[in-house]
């Protein structure tokens, strides 16, 4: 089951109307509330439910959820405050079994809220855990309700009439269809409970002083100045005006319950207050107050979670909503943003203002901001799903210090990014930046490599400053994305198109040749003396018609997706600098390709430039220009790929490798290295090639193994075991290239000798053929879930510097990676990378590897990743490809003992 279900620790989940409910398994103890449930519906709700009025059948139907623990039982219950509103149960019918009936009853009242889809939802996910693939349910076929119930759910139903019953058979398969719906009612629940944060009716801001100098009163004249359009309050016992706003004693005291109230009050206070706010029937917290101690901050929560009051913060600098119909500012800093599209997230308040001051400098503007602090419950995935529902938002840009939930993050930045650029500061790259991190928002750690991988495979656009965040927003706000990454330069400076084209080319871009008709049409335009190449060096005489026409001509030049424009102010020409730059803004902003102009004068380091229609991105260095042109390209280049699909895979027994898994891990309670045999059995499972071996425990045993495996030229290899032991090698464990009966024999006496007292075994192998040594692996991040790692093998260096925890063993390089589940794209890029792909495909005259098996190999490597969360890391070093197979030589996994749990169930921080 899910490690929720398991440990019998609620969750709290959000329903299509945005309110929280409480989802836990049932205990001894709600017998009485189970009971008064019942008794409470309505009798054309027990006769759905139980087809008779009965109140007899409600009784029962409560002392058995209540008291039911044979094994196949499953009974779990939403509540909110401490009221009971939905009941799901399954039954396999007691013994192990793959099928299950399944019944769910909801309170009157509550019917189209998504109580029922929403237990069902976690039900599927604790079934799936216990092995269940099957869902029955019998309904009458007048109970429309729940027949669309399990029609919506995104799983196969069929249905069969019996009668006046309806039979649905419901299979519980875990696919992209289903997950696409659990997203689509998330997204929906989710938009829904931030909307008392982002439009509120009635805000109300507690702890605003009388006098200057606290946050509270400063956010309070932030709403005022900004000119909040909907009903404003204060909250404070001691004033009954503050900055002629009305204020009353405390939030039960109000007029009007406001849909959001700001908490600016002492961190010792902060509990009481969102208590208050709770019972008072409050919608939303804005928790500003920073130090907040460990008790002080569940009690915040747990008061969110009891009375559903989404929260933002608390340690942060507020939020905002610049809709001219509310014009919300609910934050101090220094200035107002700016109406634009442009949503921004941060954790971090400073880094907010620095965005909020650029976005507005440069006249894009903010749609809405949220500075989520410690992030104890909104996230940077509620704020993808409230930018992509708004109706004004176009561009995403995200500071986070931490990830709560990676893997629903991905889905959701992979949908988002499909339809608005997402962009963010890839901060804590270093270790010092790590526990700036970790100290400053309390966030967990998080390796460079994963974060990269989850940004890749997102379609995320990650930069490395706040400065370049803002010059590549600035290029993907004003102009249209580029076909490629081909690049064509026009400078008025010779030197300065050199830097140009260094910048280019240290950005991944490159400056092909013009076509003979564009470079005739600029000898036609151009002053005498221009030289035209790439870049074209117009010179200094040029006039603002001649660079005009110049550009003109460029933009359609076929073979090119871009223009950088560089320019120096000179007195050689009539035209000025000025004359020059209205030369490319004459013509209309959003041309067919992307224009960006570098002004080494500038102050700013970029600008926007009014165009016609629009503006053009003008920047201070030619290397920022030229970087932002790059993730433009990057980005041009990701949308036009299809969505990945992770593939189906045959000869995958699953139940069998859980079943391995649960043997080991009983016999060994702390985990660890799997013994040879274990690890082969376990590959197995999913159809992992491996290369024959045999297990040997005496001399005798391992001079017949040798003489059944001998393969190339007749020599075996014999490494080694005993439990824990990771670099065979470095140990010298290892013996190679053994002809004969004696050699095999003097080589087991040898380790046997030296390694006495921990040598329990040895692995004969045939010596392998000839190929590419490659490494492929998996580390089970804490909080990003399973890594698939690949690269080429050997002994060379270490696998991975930021993987300090790693017991994996050394690569012949740092590897690519990629965040399980792998879709085919993941792994063409795993396999095209730099690194790998002139081996792979036969640079050094062998001939290409057989790339589908390596294929195949990545994908059931990732599969059992995904299955089993136990999996601490896998090792497969070195991996032979050859032209006509792939073969794992060596293996290693490392289990530890985690429960199951499922990334995509419905659950709020």
């Amino acid at each position: 089951m899910t490690d929720d279900v398991l440990n019998r620790s609620p969750v709290h989940a959000l329903l299509a109307d945005g309110t929280t409910v409480c989802v836990r398994p049932v205990a001894p103890g709600d017998h009485d509330q189970l009971d008064r449930f019942y008794e409470e519906l309505s009798p054309e709700n027990l006769r759905l439910r139980f087809f008779a009025a009965s109140r007899r059948s409600g009784a029962l139907a409560a002392d058995r959820a209540s008291t039911q623990t044979h094994p196949g039982y499953r009974a779990l219950l939403a509540e909110t405050q401490g009221r009971i509103i939905g009941l799901v149960e399954y039954d396999t019918g007691g013994d192990a079994k793959d099928s299950a009936e399944i019944s769910i009853a909801v309170a009157d009242g509550l019917h189209h809220r998504g109580v029922g889809t929403l237990l069902v939802e976690h039900l599927v996910s604790a079934a799936r855990a216990e092995g269940i693939v099957t869902f029955v349910a019998d309904a009458l076929s007048e109970n429309h309700e729940v027949l669309r119930l399990f029609a919506d759910l995104g799983l196969r139903t069929e249905r069969r009439f019996e009668g006046p019953e309806m039979r649905c058979t419901i299979r519980l398969t875990e696919d992209d269809t289903y997950l696409s719906a659990v997203e689509t009612r998330g997204r929906a629940a989710d938009v829904a409970s931030l909307t008392p944060l982002f439009r509120p009716g009635v805000v109300a801001v507690v702890g605003a002083g009388r006098r200057p100098g606290s946050i509270g009163r400063a956010i309070l004249h932030h709403l005022q100045s900004g000119g909040f359009t909907r009903r404003l309050f204060a909250v404070n016992p001691s004033a009954t005006s503050i900055l002629g706003i009305p204020s009353h004693p405390s939030v039960s005291a109000l007029p009007r319950t406001p849909d959001l109230v700001v908490v600016a009050v002492p961190a010792a206070s902060v509990p009481a207050t969102a208590e208050e706010c709770g019972k008072a029937g409050v919608r939303a917290l804005l928790v500003v107050t920073a130090g907040l101690d460990s008790h002080q901050s569940q009690a915040l929560l747990t008061a969110c979670r009891t009375y559903g009051m989404r929260l933002v913060g608390p340690n942060c600098l507020g939020i905002s909503n610049t809709d001219p119909e509310l014009r919300l500012d609910a934050t101090f800093a220094a200035n107002h943003p700016s109406p634009g599209t442009a949503g921004v997230a941060v954790q971090s308040g400073g880094v907010g203002i620095a965005l909020l001051d650029g976005l507005s400098r440069l006249g894009i503007g903010v749609s809405s901001f949220a500075s989520l602090g410690d992030k104890y419950d909104v996230s940077g995935n509620d704020m993808l799903q409230w930018w992509e529902s708004d109706g004004t938002t176009d561009l995403a840009l995200l500071h986070l210090e931490s990830f709560g939930n990676p893997q629903a993050f991905s889905r959701t930045a992979r949908r988002v990014t499909r339809r608005m650029p997402v962009l963010t500061v890839d901060a804590g790259r270093t270790n010092a930046g790590r526990r700036a991190a970790a100290s400053h928002t309390a966030a967990a750690a998080t390796r460079t490599m994963t974060r990269q991988a989850l940004f890749t495979q997102a379609g995320i656009t990650a930069t490395r400053s706040i400065g370049e965040l803002l010059e590549t927003a600035a290029l993907l706000h004003s102009q249209p994305l580029p076909e490629g990454s081909r690049v064509a330069i026009v400078t008025n400076a010779g030197a300065v198109g050199v830097l140009a084209a260094d910048a280019c080319a240290e950005a991944g871009l490159t400056l092909p040749p013009l076509s003979p008709e564009t470079v005739a049409d600029l000898v036609a335009v151009l002053p005498e003396g221009a030289t035209v190449g790439n870049p074209v060096d117009a010179t200094a005489a040029v006039s603002e018609e001649q660079l005009g026409a110049c550009l003109d001509r460029l933009v359609k030049c076929p073979g090119i997706d871009s223009v950088l424009v560089a320019l120096v102010p000179t007195a050689v020409a009539e035209a000025t600098g000025d004359d020059l730059v209205r030369a490319l803004t004459r013509a209309p902003a959003r041309r067919a390709r992307p224009v960006a102009v570098v002004r080494l004068e500038q102050a700013l380091p970029v600008e926007l430039l009014p165009a016609d229609g629009g503006t053009i991105p003008s920047y201070a260095e030619p290397h920022t220009a030229a970087r932002a042109l790059a993730h433009a390209a990057h980005r041009a280049a990701w949308l036009a790929r299809p969505a990945g699909t992770v593939p189906e895979l045959p000869d995958v027994d699953t139940q069998r490798a859980h079943t391995i898994v649960e043997d080991h891990l009983r016999a060994h309670p702390d985990g660890g290295l799997l013994d040879p045999r274990t690890c082969a059995d376990l590959l197995a499972c999913y159809g992992i090639p491996q290369i024959p071996w045999a297990w040997a425990e005496t001399e005798d045993d391992a001079a017949l193994a040798a003489d059944r495996l001998r393969g190339f030229d007749g020599r075996v290899v014999m490494k080694a075991h005993w439990p824990g032991l990771v670099h065979k090698t470095q140990q010298h464990a290892v013996h190679l290239d053994l002809r004969g009966d004696s050699q095999v024999r003097a080589a087991f006496r040898d380790l046997e000798t030296r390694f006495a007292g921990l040598m329990t075994g040895v692995v004969i192998q045939p010596l392998a053929a000839r190929g590419t040594e490659l490494f492929a692996g998996v580390v089970q991040d804490e909080v990003f879930g399973p890594l698939v790692l690949f690269g080429l093998g050997g002994t060379a260096t270490e696998v991975l510097a930021d993987l300090p925890q790693s017991r994996l063993r050394s690569t012949g390089g740092t590897p690519m990676a990629r965040l399980a589940p792998l879709t085919d794209h993941d792994v063409h890029d795993l396999i095209t990378s730099p690194r790998c792909a002139p081996l792979l495909f036969g640079a050094d005259g062998s001939g290409p590897v057989d790339l589908q098996a390596l294929e195949q190999l990545l994908l059931r490597l990732s599969r059992m990743a995904s299955d089993l969360p136990q999996l601490a890391e896998a090792d497969f070093n070195p991996v032979l490809a050859a032209p006509d197979q792939v073969t794992v030589l060596d293996a290693r996994v490392r289990l530890l003992p985690r429960p199951p749990h499922d990334p995509y169930l419905r659950r709020l921080r």
